[in-house]
C-alpha cells in the first residue's frame, strides 16, 4: 500500500487523462442499441403482419417502411442520453438517371425547421437533407467510405441498390474526444445494422406482395374456373332440355306415322310431317348458335360484306316473326326513318341479329306489342327492338350477354339455351358496332343495335353458307333427259336413303355404297358422271380418296362433290384443295345438292 502512495503525482495524472466508458456506461449504450434495433424490428414487422392482412398497393407499403426506419432510427438518437447533438435521418433513392433523390426525412425536421449538412471529406461542398435534394452518386460513395460514414446501402434480394439511408448531424457539443468516438461508433453501429433490418423487411415485402399477387391470380383462376363450371352445368342442362324437347316431338310423331293399322287423315298426315320438319329445324337452330359462338370465340367468323336494302330486310324479318305474335295476340310495330336506305353488312348475320332481338321480346311478351324502329345517327344506324313485357332486372342485366345465361323467372315454355344474345354482341362487335339495353321490371325492355353505315370493302371468306345460298336461288334443277349413273360414296344408311329417294325423283341413277372397298369394286362396272363423296368413312378417309381418284388417269376427269358434316371454317377449302369439284354440308339442303349435281352433271353444249 505504501507502495502505491508513493506515486501521488502519477495518480493525480492518470485521473486527468480521458478515460473510456465505464463499465456501466458500457452495457447502457449497449442496452441502448439494441432496444433502439428490437424496437425498429418490432415496428417493421407491423408494418409487414399490416401488408399481409390489407393487400397494400406496391409501393405505399414499402413508403411505409422506409418512412418508419427513419422515424425509429431519428426518435433513437436523439432521444438517448448519450446523444450529444442533434441528428437528423433520411434515405436516398436510387433514380435511372444516376443520381439519388431524398424522398423520406425523419419527422423531426419540420419543413420550416433549419435542414442539417452531410459532411464530406471536402471541407468546400456540403449537402443538405432535405426532400427532394438530388445527391450525386460520387458524393454518396464518399459519405459510405469516410469515417465514420454517413450513408449505407439499401439493396434488394437480387442485390441491386435502391438507396441509401443516410444521418446528418451537427457538431458534437463536447470536448472530452473519447465520448464523442464512442458515441459516433455506436451511432454508425446504429445506422448500419438498421440498414440491414430496413434491406430484410423490403425484402420480405417484396416476397409478400408476390406471394399475395400469386394468390390473387389463383383466386382469380379458381373463380373464374368455379363459374366456366356452373354456367357449363347450366349449358348442358338446358342444352339436354332443348334437344330432348324437339326430339320427343320427332320421334313421337314418327311413331304414330309407323303405328300398324294408323291411317291418319292427308291433312292429319301433313300437320305431323310439318311438326316433325319444325322440330328439325328448332335443333339445328341451336348447333348453330353453339356453332357460331364457337366460331366467333375462336375467331374464325366469317362475313360477307354487301350494299344491304335496309326496308326489305326489316319487312323479311318482320314476316318470319308474324305468326309468332300472332300465336300470342301481340301486335307488331315497324317504324323506318325515311332517310335509311342501305347499309354495308353481312345480310344474314344482321336478319340473324334482329331475329334474335325480335323472338326475345316475342318470348317474354304476354300481352300488348313489340316493335322495331330504325333511325340514322351520325355515322351508325339504330336497329332498336322494344317490347311491353316483363322487363328485366338490374341484377339479370349485368349477365343478360353472356354465354348460356338464362333468366331464372324465365316465361314457362320458352325456348333457348341462352345463346342469341351473346351471338348477338359478338356478330355486333364484329361488324364494328354494339349492342345496348334499357330495361326495368313490369315495364318492358329496349334492345338497341348500332352498326356503322359503312364497312371496309370487300369479301372476307367464302363461306359454304353464301355459296348454298348462290345455287339455292337459281333456277329449277337439271332434269336429265336420259338415265345418269351418280356413285354416292355415304357411310350413313339414312342419309344414302335420303339422297337417293330425292335424286331418282329428279330422274337419276344412283348407287350406293359405303365405304372405299366398294367404291373401288363399283367404278369397276361403272361409269358414273359424278360422285357423292362423304369424308369419314369406316375405312379410310373420302379427301384421300379424291386424291386417289385425281391421280387415276381413268378417273381423274369424273367430278366429286363432297357432302359432309364438316362445317367450320377452312373445311370448305381444305375439300377443294384435296381435288373436289364442290362442297356442301350436312343436313344436306336437297335443293343445293339437286343444282350441284345438274351443273356438273349436264352435258357440254
Amino acid at each position: 500500500m505504501q507502495q502505491y502512495s508513493s506515486l501521488p503525482d502519477h495518480n493525480s495524472q492518470i485521473d486527468a487523462r480521458p478515460k473510456p466508458l465505464t463499465t456501466i456506461e458500457q452495457l447502457r449504450a449497449k442496452l441502448w442499441l439494441e432496444s433502439s434495433l428490437n424496437q425498429l424490428q418490432s415496428r417493421l414487422n407491423d408494418c409487414l403482419l399490416s401488408a399481409c392482412k390489407t393487400v397494400p398497393q406496391a409501393g405505399a407499403a414499402e413508403a411505409e417502411i422506409l418512412q418508419t426506419v427513419v422515424n425509429e432510427i431519428n426518435s433513437a438518437v436523439n432521444s438517448s442520453n448519450l446523444a450529444l447533438t442533434d441528428c437528423a435521418v433520411g434515405i436516398a433513392l436510387f433514380e435511372p438517371q444516376a443520381i439519388a433523390t431524398v424522398c423520406y426525412v425523419s419527422s423531426s425536421l419540420s419543413p420550416n425547421s433549419q435542414p442539417l449538412f452531410l459532411e464530406l471529406l471536402t471541407a468546400e461542398k456540403k449537402l443538405l437533407l432535405r426532400l427532394q435534394e438530388v445527391i450525386e452518386l460520387e458524393d454518396l460513395q464518399q459519405l459510405e467510405n469516410q469515417q465514420p460514414p454517413s450513408a449505407w446501402r439499401l439493396a434488394d434480394d437480387s442485390g441491386n441498390v435502391i438507396g441509401w439511408l443516410i444521418i446528418a448531424a451537427a457538431p458534437l457539443n463536447s470536448d472530452r474526444e473519447w465520448l464523442i468516438e464512442s458515441f459516433s461508433q455506436l451511432r454508425s453501429q446504429l445506422m448500419a445494422r438498421s440498414a440491414k433490418h430496413c434491406t430484410t423487411a423490403l425484402i420480405q415485402l417484396r416476397h409478400i406482395l408476390s406471394w399475395q399477387q400469386r394468390y390473387q391470380e389463383l383466386s382469380n383462376s379458381n373463380q373464374e374456373l368455379q363459374r366456366s363450371n356452373q354456367l357449363k352445368n347450366q349449358f348442358l342442362a338446358n342444352t339436354s332440355h332443348e334437344i330432348r324437347t324437339p326430339l320427343s316431338s320427332i320421334i313421337g310423331f314418327t311413331d304414330f306415322l309407323l303405328t300398324p293399322g294408323f291411317e291418319p287423315t292427308q291433312e292429319r298426315q301433313q300437320e305431323y310431317l310439318n311438326i316433325i320438319r319444325s322440330s328439325g329445324k328448332h335443333l339445328l337452330t341451336l348447333i348453330n348458335d353453339i356453332l357460331d359462338l364457337s366460331k366467333i370465340e375462336a375467331n374464325q367468323m366469317e362475313v360477307q360484306w354487301e350494299t344491304i336494302d335496309v326496308p326489305l330486310l326489316c319487312s323479311n324479318v318482320f314476316a318470319l316473326v308474324k305468326e309468332k305474335a300472332a300465336n300470342k295476340g301481340l301486335k307488331l310495330r315497324l317504324k323506318l326513318d325515311p332517310d335509311i336506305t342501305t347499309l354495308v353488312a353481312d345480310p344474314l348475320r344482321l336478319k340473324q341479329m334482329l331475329l334474335n332481338l325480335l323472338f326475345n321480346a316475342l318470348k317474354f311478351t304476354s300481352k300488348g306489342s313489340v316493335g322495331l324502329e330504325v333511325v340514322p345517327k351520325g355515322l351508325f344506324v339504330y336497329f332498336t327492338v322494344w317490347d311491353t313485357g316483363t322487363g328485366i332486372s338490374q341484377e339479370d342485366q349485368a349477365q343478360l350477354f353472356e354465354p348460356y345465361f338464362q333468366i331464372a323467372k324465365a316465361v314457362a315454355g320458352g325456348e333457348g339455351t341462352g345463346l342469341g344474345l351473346a351471338v348477338t354482341r359478338k356478330l355486333a362487335q364484329i361488324h364494328g358496332g354494339s349492342v345496348k339495353l334499357e330495361s326495368e321490371v313490369n315495364c318492358g325492355s329496349r334492345f338497341t343495335l348500332v352498326l356503322p353505315f359503312r364497312q371496309e370493302a370487300g369479301e372476307v371468306g367464302g363461306a359454304g353458307e353464301a355459296e348454298g345460298a348462290k345455287y339455292s336461288s337459281s333456277p329449277l334443277p337439271f332434269i336429265p333427259s336420259s338415265c345418269v349413273d351418280i356413285l354416292l360414296v355415304e357411310n350413313d344408311l339414312p342419309n344414302a336413303n335420303l339422297m337417293q329417294i330425292y335424286l331418282h325423283k329428279l330422274g337419276y341413277q344412283v348407287t350406293w355404297v359405303k365405304n372405299a372397298a366398294e367404291m373401288w369394286e363399283a367404278l369397276e362396272q361403272l361409269d358414273p358422271v359424278l360422285i357423292l363423296m362423304d369424308v369419314h368413312l369406316a375405312d379410310g378417309n373420302g379427301l384421300k380418296l379424291v386424291q386417289q381418284l385425281r391421280d387415276n388417269q381413268q378417273y381423274r376427269t369424273i367430278p366429286v362433290i363432297v357432302q359432309t358434316a364438316m362445317a367450320m371454317k377452312g373445311d370448305r377449302e381444305t375439300c377443294l384443295a384435296s381435288g373436289v369439284n364442290d362442297y356442301i354440308s350436312k343436313p344436306i339442303d336437297l335443293p343445293l345438292l339437286a343444282s350441284l349435281i345438274a351443273k356438273y352433271s349436264k352435258p357440254p353444249t
